[in-house]
């Protein structure tokens, strides 16, 4: 097969004449040139980085202008790092402005911006992340159990849980290529040269860059982490709408259905546990009340002995659940681990102390130290959830309807207490569980005028609205029933049962109580499972193609 061969000349009518390389003047031969020129990162296998001085790090660019949407970067860094089609750590979010036919359709490629002070670190209950002296900020995937609190945490929506795995995994930069002199998979793949690798000076890109460069339309303030992600962007009109392209989809957020129990256990327990505490100590001090029983300490401590191991359903690894009070300095998930833990084992003690009928003293000193113990692990419970990441969340109601469950308890102490009892006494704690159901109610009431007022002009609109669509139009009875039920059994039946026990009805008193306790327990894992599913985060704009984190 001879003439298949390359060869310098050919012959034409016995005349030898040159022959032009195939590559000579062609698009290819144009794109080659100009890449030499230029020192274009693309379709490099090697990549010739500047040594990092003292205050640098690397980071990516990309360029707006030159991206065409053609998703080869999602593709590569895929095949890259063996991730399932599910799994996305680069993401084209897609955006679009103007009316046909002056029209502009823009396009945001990102991977982790491997920020300055990156939140999913912070946050992190067992310290799995890792900011390397380069910057990039590396997850350690050996040492993580699953439980997906960077996912919340992180504005942008980088990490990504992968239930296969029972892990979170996210973008490393390449690393490994990058130490090596080669470049990482998205930017070699990208066909228009959007996506590069830089060196930069971290002080200058804090002082002066930052807020110029790095900042990009429908992305989160880039005061919550400082992400180093430099922009290039077309010239926007001044004042003219950039649509999110996928704005008309909507889905509700995971369940999470164990967390759904083991909040509102917990904080049951809190509550029941505050009815103890303030019934030994009036009865300490000499107020006629009944003495608190052994039967009304293992109700305090059973709900939350129940909830508190159902969060580990909630981790892609349970047997490691015990890792996630490691980083107790900035998690607030870690300090909540350490805390409830603690309280129910302190409830214990007091179970214990009831038990052996030692009382004075000794008892109010374990049960105050307990309560403050359980105070402060629900008050870190709902600290989990103030993340900037995620507006609905963020806000101060969160804390107060945490606490405000708490009157469940109060509800199962006072049935308690008039089974053993009668009416004697009970008139007080009924009282007291009467005025803890109002301010819930309040709670939920401001929460409701909160959604039927919102601010257009707020920068959180966007995620604020689409939470109350999925209130209003995906779960509009669930919220009917939780909003209605509140104010039945928290407020009505607790005053049917002070009607019954001052006329000395007592068997209808604890019959109603019963069911304003089981109606309450009820409704508050309705707001519970209403919370998580209506939660709208922060993150990248236009994401139609990611792997939607665990919806």
């Amino acid at each position: 097969m001879v003439g298949w061969k390359t060869h310098p000349t050919k012959i034409h009518n016995g005349i030898p004449m040159a022959v032009a390389p195939l590559t000579q003047d062609t698009p290819l031969a144009d794109f080659i040139n100009h890449k030499t020129n230029t020192g274009m990162q693309c379709g490099n296998y090697s990549i010739d980085l500047p040594k990092l001085k003292e205050g640098e790090q690397y980071r990516f660019h990309f360029d707006a202008t030159a991206c065409v949407g053609c998703h080869c970067c999602e593709v590569a860094c895929n095949e890259q790092n063996a991730n399932p089609d599910d799994i996305k750590w680069r993401r084209v979010g897609e955006m679009e402005m103007g009316e046909f036919p002056d029209t502009l359709q823009l396009f945001n490629s990102m991977s982790c911006n491997h920020c300055i002070e990156p939140e999913c670190l912070i946050g992190c209950p067992t310290e799995s992340y890792i900011k390397l002296d380069n910057g990039i900020v590396w997850h350690d995937d050996p040492s993580c159990i699953g439980c997906q609190y960077c996912t919340w945490n992180c504005p942008y929506e980088v990490p990504t849980y992968n239930a296969d795995r029972g892990i979170v995994t996210k973008c490393h930069m390449c690393v490994d290529k990058l130490e090596a002199g080669q470049t990482p998979a998205c930017v070699q793949a990208c066909p228009s040269n959007a996506i590069e690798i830089e060196v930069f000076n971290v002080k200058r890109w804090l002082d002066e860059d930052m807020a110029k460069e790095g900042v990009a339309p429908h992305l989160p303030d880039i005061d919550i982490t400082k992400p180093t992600t430099r922009y290039t962007l077309p010239k926007l009109k001044v004042g003219e709408e950039i649509r999110v392209a996928d704005e008309h989809l909507l889905k509700p957020a995971h369940s999470e259905l164990p967390l759904v129990f083991m909040t509102v256990l917990t904080q049951v327990s809190l509550g029941a546990f505050l009815a103890l505490f303030l019934g030994q100590l009036l009865f300490s001090l000499g107020f006629d009340l009944p003495k608190p029983n052994f039967t009304m300490a293992i109700l305090t401590f059973l709900p939350g002995a129940i909830g508190l191991p159902l969060s580990a359903l909630h981790l892609g690894r349970p047997g490691m659940a015990m890792m996630a009070m490691k980083n107790w300095r900035t998690s607030w998930l870690s300090r909540e681990a350490i805390a409830l833990g603690a309280f129910i084992g302190f409830a214990s003690l007091v179970v214990l102390l009831y038990f052996l009928e030692i009382g004075g003293f000794i008892l109010l000193f374990v049960e105050a130290i307990t309560l403050a113990i359980g105070v402060y692990g629900i008050y870190a419970q709902s600290m989990i959830y103030r993340i900037k990441a995620r507006p609905s969340w963020n806000r101060k109601a969160t804390t107060k309807k945490f606490f405000g469950s708490g009157y469940i308890g109060f509800l199962l102490i006072a049935t308690a207490l008039l089974i053993a009892n009668g009416a004697q006494g009970v008139m007080v704690l009924l009282a007291i569980t009467l005025l803890v159901g109002m301010l819930q109610a309040l709670v939920i009431l401001e929460e409701v005028m909160f959604y039927r007022h919102l601010d257009k002009d707020d920068p959180l609109y966007y995620q604020y609205n689409r939470s109350r669509i999925l209130l209003q139009e995906h779960f509009g009875k669930i919220k009917k029933f939780r909003v209605y039920s509140l104010a039945v059994f928290a407020l009505g039946f607790p005053l049917l049962a002070i009607l019954f026990t001052a006329s000395g009805l007592v068997g209808l008193a604890i019959a109603t109580l019963v069911i304003a306790t089981l109606g309450a327990f009820t409704s508050e894992l309705s707001g519970r499972y209403l919370f998580y599913r209506t939660v709208v985060p922060l993150g990248l704009a236009g994401n139609f193609f990611a792997g939607n984190q665990r919806h």
